[in-house]
């Protein structure tokens, strides 16, 4: 595939805002997404590009698809572009997130707006498997990519293996496998190693700033609340789900912001609209803000809460992205990528089918046996409106070839008469 020539920033933009604005559904959805629009749309990255970015940001701590947007907007216009895309792609489901917090806490749930919510999931799972199809064709390319998307699978979704040990794991097994042929030559210019350490101390001089500010200050709330989220923002590997146990954990049991069940609608919150889901954090610090001294400090412990989250991706992107033209020129970093792109498949695979079975089924029940995780859902449980949206978004992206948005509006609005006519 040829790639076109770089748009201009402005252009480039409004498309970055179009992302945002249409990144439901968790990284599996949004990472599909961007494929489509700048792989396949507009070709501003090539096949082999975008799958070696993907591996590099799953490598990273943090978001991974905030990361890869980012990363597009670095390659086409340098450090602006690089934060107009990370911003653009943060701010719309940062507003939605802020804007139903504050519904949550005043009004509670609508049930409307709970049939939104379900048209958008439901339609959210045709557009991941529209995506693991495309993804699956280009990333597996013989029988031992095909092993190891599958082995990716089972380890995470069955034997619930930790992300970063899977990932390693088809990095290992791809260097000795999968690196015989070397790759076709390519031109690149490495900056000097003293203006990455540069760059290195400005961004995390700039997200510490905050940190030390508050400590100078002793506000002891607004500090732990800082504190919590950057240790957050250094260990998220794998994305927000590696890590929500975790953060549930803490907020809940050791910090109380919030109760288990405002946990829980908070990821329901984040699930179903734009954005990473690693928003999910600002929730939990509005909640927290709420509690501690009402809707001022809701608003200021988010801001920080988002600073604190966030801040960290654009930087390990503007350090290390300069280096993935030189990784993927190595013969056994190849071998690497292409292990680690195979179990991606895998992953996304895993990431559907636990968003499929929490979409349909309102209980599904965790079991253990030797070692073995086994989802059980409640048959009886079974959403049938979730289905028959589903059905339609599969009709409407699959067979009639709508745009994304069309099938996202037209889901959101039936799955609003849904619930509205027939309940939850």
């Amino acid at each position: 595939m040829s790639v076109s020539s770089p748009p201009s920033l402005s252009e480039a933009c409004r498309i970055y805002l179009k992302l945002g604005c249409l990144s439901f559904g968790g990284p599996a959805a949004q990472i599909a997404l961007m494929h489509r629009l700048f792989v396949e749309e507009r070709q501003w990255l090539s096949e082999k590009q975008f799958l070696n970015a993907l591996s590099f940001c799953l490598l990273l701590p943090g978001p991974e698809a905030m990361q890869l947007a980012t990363y597009v907007g670095w390659r086409l216009h340098g450090v602006r572009g690089g934060l107009c895309a990370g911003l653009a792609f943060i701010i719309p489901g940062a507003f939605v997130i802020g804007l139903l917090a504050t519904l949550y806490v005043f009004y509670g749930q609508f049930l409307w707006l709970e049939g939104v919510f379900l048209g958008v999931k439901s339609a959210v799972i045709m557009i991941v498997i529209h995506a693991l199809l495309r993804v699956a064709k280009t990333a597996l390319a013989g029988a031992l990519s095909w092993a190891i998307a599958l082995m990716a699978f089972v380890a995470l979704f069955c034997f619930d293996v930790p992300y970063p040990l899977i990932i390693m794991a088809a990095g290992l097994i791809g260097t000795w496998a999968l690196s015989k042929q070397p790759p076709p030559p390519t031109s690149f210019t490495l900056p000097p190693l003293s203006h990455q350490v540069k760059q290195a101390c400005l961004w995390v001089g700039l997200w510490l700033a905050p940190l030390a500010f508050l400590i100078i200050i002793d506000a002891k709330f607004l500090q732990e609340i800082a504190q919590f989220f950057a240790l957050l923002a250094m260990v998220t590997f794998g994305g927000a789900y590696a890590v929500l146990a975790y953060m549930a954990q803490e907020a809940v049991f050791s910090y109380e912001w919030l109760t288990t069940a405002q946990m829980i609608d908070g990821l329901g919150l984040a699930e179903t609209t734009p954005g990473p889901l690693i928003l999910v954090t600002q929730f939990v610090g509005f909640l927290a803000g709420f509690g501690a001294g009402g809707m001022m400090l809701a608003l200021g412990t988010s801001l920080l809460v988002l600073w604190m989250t966030f801040v960290p991706c654009f930087m390990w992107i503007f350090i290390g992205a300069p280096y993935i033209d030189w990784l993927a020129s190595r013969p056994r970093l190849v071998g690497a990528l292409a292990g680690i792109t195979a179990a991606i498949v895998g992953v996304i695979l895993s990431l559907s089918v636990w968003f499929g079975l929490h979409v349909f089924f309102a209980e599904v029940t965790v079991m253990r046996w030797q070692g073995i995780t086994i989802w059980q859902p409640e048959w009886m449980s079974f959403d049938s409106g979730a289905l028959v949206v589903a059905l339609v978004a599969g009709w409407g992206l699959l067979v009639r070839h709508y745009n994304v948005i069309t099938v996202l509006f037209l889901c959101a609005i039936l799955g609003m008469i849904v619930r509205l006519l027939f309940g939850s």
